[in-house]
């Protein structure tokens, strides 16, 4: 058997979903593309959008989980081809006081979010 699939969405959990939603707009650009509410209040999603590939990451605020997330080790992250200027958008970042790791002999760099997931910034070539 052959599985043919594609990819869909990510999910990652967030402890103030505006502050997040705030933050992926302006260090990225992704805007809100839907987002479900459960009756009780107990449950958030949030799907944002790049507007161009289809890929979706998702957003999970839980009412009852106030603590800040235990990230560990995992060493995971999302990757983002940023257009324009590679080194301005770096700049950019820097000055959001986002930007948490740097190497610069591969050309790339990585910044967190609210909640300190990390992602890669890559130029589009």
């Amino acid at each position: 058997m052959e599985i043919k699939s594609r990819f869909d969405h990510f999910n990652i959990n967030v402890t103030d979903l505006e502050r997040s939603i705030a933050f992926y707009e302006k260090a990225l650009g992704l805007k809100e593309h839907r987002r479900k509410e459960a009756k009780d209040g107990s449950f958030i999603l949030v799907y944002l959008t790049d507007s161009t590939t289809g890929f979706l990451l998702e957003l999970t605020w839980l009412r009852d989980h106030t603590q800040p997330y235990e990230l560990g080790e995992n060493e995971s992250h999302l990757c983002f081809r940023t257009e324009g200027d590679y080194d301005e958008v770096r700049q950019f970042h820097k000055e959001m006081n986002c930007v948490c790791y740097e190497n610069h002999d591969m050309g790339l760099y990585f910044i967190n979010d609210p909640d300190g997931y990390w992602i890669e910034i890559l130029p589009v070539k």
